[in-house]
């Protein structure tokens, strides 16, 4: 028998289904290594200083260069969480979810490409490059997420939300080292220029994204609780706001949703800031060489699948909320020592831990927010858009302050001493989030246990 995909209930457990969606992290983790965390920090920084000077000029404006590139980041996530609101509204409305990831997929995906002209020459193409791909990478993140509650029963979404991010660590690893061949032995592939291994590995990110991404498209629905228009003439847009305003009343009213999404925004300020700046402080701070880090970095992926894994059975053990105040007292403990470290030795050790909570404390997140979603609710691309409007926010304010500080002292190590903080107020809101869950859950205007 067809199955109806207008009404995507129909689909929770479906095991292709599921594969496919599992698949995606697998394609768009291309781009969080390769481009955020490796090979285009390094160029980056290669291709936008001179000698000891690491000042530039974008746009006629002099900055320094490790400065603008936190600043790009935030840009980006700073378009993305103002249009995802509204836009993920109009995906509830017109069920059309998948038609919104689409677009920000190929936008992430052309705009990594675009990368391979980006250097010495041509700075501003490529700082304004890496700020589309991040824009597409986020912004198709909400769409990806808030299929979860529609494919999964909330009893199998910490599991399918540890496997998303295994598969992803294991796929940019994947991705990673053939890129790292080419860079580190051009003779190989019979490349004699300085400058083209790295930028053809940025072109290889968004063949990889896209492609792999062909296969969660083919196998998600093409509509999701589709809605009708009540009148033919009734603007879409002013239907869109009326979705997302019945969702933020809601959201408003439930005390557990508000704690945990404020605390969420402080632990993404000092995680997302620490993934995408890790290399730089690694570098400029540290003095830690290429050839030493690049290791590293790509034991944290490796590290992270195994974190996500351990706390996704940690939480079936003692809770969500518990366990993820375990990763973020974790995250308190690392990034308080952090901005003392002086050798690579003691950056390893920071990296290991790093790695074990970084892809539990991402999993988990993804999975409890989505397990407080109304059972019996339909716009759950809606409701995950506040999530993930948290999510670029705190992107936005966490780069932003750590160049911020970085401008304004002339070192990174303030800035990574702020990252502490930054946990702390986020332990802060989960713990009381936890008190609501077991103080007053029924007193909650949709009343969802989480596990």
């Amino acid at each position: 028998m067809k199955k109806d995909f207008r009404n995507a209930i129909t689909l929770k457990g479906d095991k292709k289904v599921i594969r496919g969606w599992v698949i995606y992290d697998w394609a768009n983790s291309a781009y969080q290594l390769t481009i955020a965390t490796v090979i285009f920090p390094f160029y980056f920084l290669s291709v936008t200083t001179t000698g000891s000077n690491d000042v530039i000029t974008f746009f006629g404006h002099e900055v320094i260069n490790s400065v603008i590139y936190s600043w790009s980041v935030a840009m980006a996530y700073f378009i993305v969480a103002g249009l995802t609101p509204l836009l993920s509204s109009l995906a509830d409305y017109t069920g059309r979810r998948k038609s919104f990831m689409k677009f920000f997929t190929w936008l992430g995906a052309l705009s990594c490409g675009s990368l391979f002209f980006f250097d010495s020459n041509y700075i501003e193409i490529g700082i304004i490059g890496f700020t589309l791909a991040t824009l597409g990478y986020g912004g198709s993140l909400v769409y990806y997420n808030s299929f979860l509650p529609v494919i999964a029963e909330k009893k199998e979404q910490d599991k399918i939300s540890a496997r998303g991010y295994s598969l992803g660590y294991l796929g940019g690893v994947v991705l990673l080292m053939f890129n790292l061949m080419m860079v580190m032995k051009p003779e190989l592939f019979g490349i004699t220029s300085s400058t083209l291994p790295a930028r053809i590995s940025f072109v290889t990110v968004g063949l990889w994204w896209i492609g792999f991404a062909q296969i969660t498209f083919n196998r998600l629905p093409k509509y999701t609780f589709r809605k009708r228009r009540k009148d033919k003439e009734t603007n879409i847009l002013f239907e869109g706001y009326t979705e997302l305003n019945k969702v933020f009343q809601k959201v408003r009213k439930s005390r557990r949703l508000t704690t945990f999404l404020l605390g969420f925004f402080f632990i993404m300020m000092g995680l997302i800031t620490t993934m995408f700046m890790a290399p730089t402080y690694a570098d400029k701070e540290i003095g830690i060489d290429q050839d030493t880090l690049i290791p590293i970095l790509i034991g944290i992926q490796l590290i992270g699948m195994a974190g996500a894994w351990f706390f996704s059975r940690l939480s079936a053990k003692i809770g969500n909320l518990k366990a993820l105040i375990i990763s973020v007292t974790i995250w308190i403990l690392v990034c308080s020592g952090a901005s003392a470290i002086v050798n690579a030795t003691e950056f390893i050790v920071a990296a290991f831990f790093i790695g074990i909570v970084m892809g539990g404390t991402q999993s988990l997140a993804r999975s409890t927010y989505s397990k407080m979603i109304p059972t019996d609710s339909t716009e759950h691309t809606s409701y995950f858009s506040f999530y993930d409007v948290m999510e670029k926010l705190a992107s936005v304010a966490g780069t932003f302050t750590f160049g911020l500080i970085e401008a304004l002292t002339g070192s990174m190590r303030y800035s990574v001493a702020a990252i502490a903080i930054f946990f702390i107020i986020g332990a802060i809101f989960l713990g009381t989030t936890l008190y609501f869950e077991i103080h007053t859950s029924h007193a909650e205007v949709e009343p969802v246990k989480v596990r």
